[in-house]
C-alpha cells in the first residue's frame, strides 16, 4: 500500500460526542493534523432524527462518519426497549441511508453482546449472532440494517470497554473499593478488556488504510490482548489502584455470575477473535494491562 498522504485534512464526524470512545477517539484525532474531528452530542445530532441526521451532515460535509451513539445499558434496556431499539437499530438505519445516500463511509461501533457465549475458545466476525438480551439483539439489529442500507461501512465489533470517564466497570470498582472492605467478582466470565483510547486508535487507523484506497469493508473484532476474566480484571485494577491511594477493600472473592444476582445474563465467554483485522489492515492487538495503567495514570492525575 503506498503511503498515505493528504492534502486537506479528513473531516470525520463522531456522534455520540460526550460518550467514553468518542471522547477518545476525539483527542487522539485532534493530535494528528491529517484529521479535523467533529464531535456532536445527542442535541446536536439525534441519530433517531432523520432531519437531524440531514442538517449535520448538510453543515460538516464530513469525509467519514463515525457512529458511537448507542443505548448501552444492558440491564435496563429490558425496561426501556422503545428507547434502546431506537438508538441501537432505527439511528443506525437511519444513518445508514443517510450516509449512503451521499456515498460517506460509516464506521459503526458493535459489541460482543451479539453472541451467547458458548464458544470459549473466541468468536469470529461470521458466527451466527444469538443475543442473550435485548441490547444484545437490538446492536444484532442495528447491524443487519447497516449492511443492508450502505455497502460502504465498518462495523467494528469491541468488548469490556474501560477508560477513565463515564460508565464503565473499571471506574465501578474503584467506586466500590473505596467503600467497601469485601468485593465480588465473577470468575466464571471470560473476556478481553478493551481501552477507549485503543479503540480510538484502531478506528483511526482503519480510517487512514481507506482514505489511502483500501476496499475493505466488512466486519471486523477488535479487544485488547490476553484473556481474562472479571475476577482476574478486578483483581489487577485493585492492584494498579493501590499504587495511587489507599483503598478500603482488603478481600476480593472470586464467585459465579449467578451469585451476583445481575438482571440479565451476560455471555460467560466475550472473546473476540481479531485475526481478521490483523490479516486486512495489519492492525495488532495492545495488551490491556498496559492500557489499564495508562488509563489509571488519567484517573489519578485528574485529581
Amino acid at each position: 500500500m503506498t503511503e498515505w498522504t493528504t492534502l486537506l485534512p479528513i473531516k470525520i464526524l463522531v456522534t455520540g460526542g460526550n460518550g467514553q470512545v468518542a471522547h477518545d477517539l476525539v483527542l487522539l484525532g485532534k493530535q494528528d493534523n491529517h484529521f479535523k474531528m467533529i464531535p456532536l452530542n445527542a442535541s446536536e445530532l439525534d441519530v433517531r432524527s432523520v432531519v437531524s441526521i440531514q442538517h449535520a451532515l448538510d453543515l460538516y460535509m464530513p469525509d467519514y462518519v463515525i457512529n458511537t451513539a448507542a443505548f448501552n445499558k444492558v440491564d435496563a434496556a429490558e425496561h426501556e426497549l422503545e428507547r434502546c431499539f431506537s438508538l441501537n437499530r432505527d439511528g443506525v438505519r437511519n444513518l445508514a441511508i443517510e450516509c449512503g445516500a451521499l456515498s460517506i463511509p460509516l464506521i459503526h461501533l458493535s459489541t460482543d453482546h451479539l453472541f451467547d457465549g458458548h464458544y470459549a475458545s473466541g468468536y469470529v466476525e461470521d458466527d451466527d449472532a444469538s443475543p442473550l438480551g435485548v441490547f444484545g439483539e437490538s446492536k444484532r439489529q442495528g447491524e443487519e440494517f447497516l449492511r443492508q442500507y450502505h455497502p460502504k461501512h465498518i462495523i467494528l465489533r469491541v468488548s469490556w470497554i474501560f477508560s477513565a470517564r463515564g460508565d464503565n466497570y473499571l471506574l465501578r470498582t474503584l467506586e466500590k473499593a473505596r467503600s467497601s472492605t469485601e468485593i465480588e467478582a465473577a470468575d466464571d466470565r471470560q473476556g478481553c478488556p478493551t481501552s477507549a483510547a485503543d479503540v480510538g486508535r484502531v478506528i483511526l487507523a482503519i480510517i487512514k488504510q481507506l482514505h489511502n484506497g483500501a476496499e475493505a469493508w466488512g466486519t471486523y473484532h477488535y479487544c485488547g490482548a490476553e484473556v481474562t476474566t472479571r475476577y482476574r480484571f478486578t483483581e489487577a485494577v485493585l492492584a494498579a489502584a493501590g499504587q495511587y491511594e489507599a483503598l478500603k477493600t482488603t478481600s476480593l472473592l472470586p464467585v459465579p455470575s449467578r451469585a451476583l444476582h445481575i438482571e440479565v445474563e451476560r455471555p460467560a465467554s466475550s472473546v473476540l477473535k481479531c485475526k481478521k483485522l490483523l490479516s486486512t489492515f495489519g492492525i495488532r492487538q495492545r495488551p490491556w494491562r498496559s492500557e489499564l495503567m495508562a488509563v489509571l495514570r488519567q484517573i489519578y492525575q485528574q485529581k
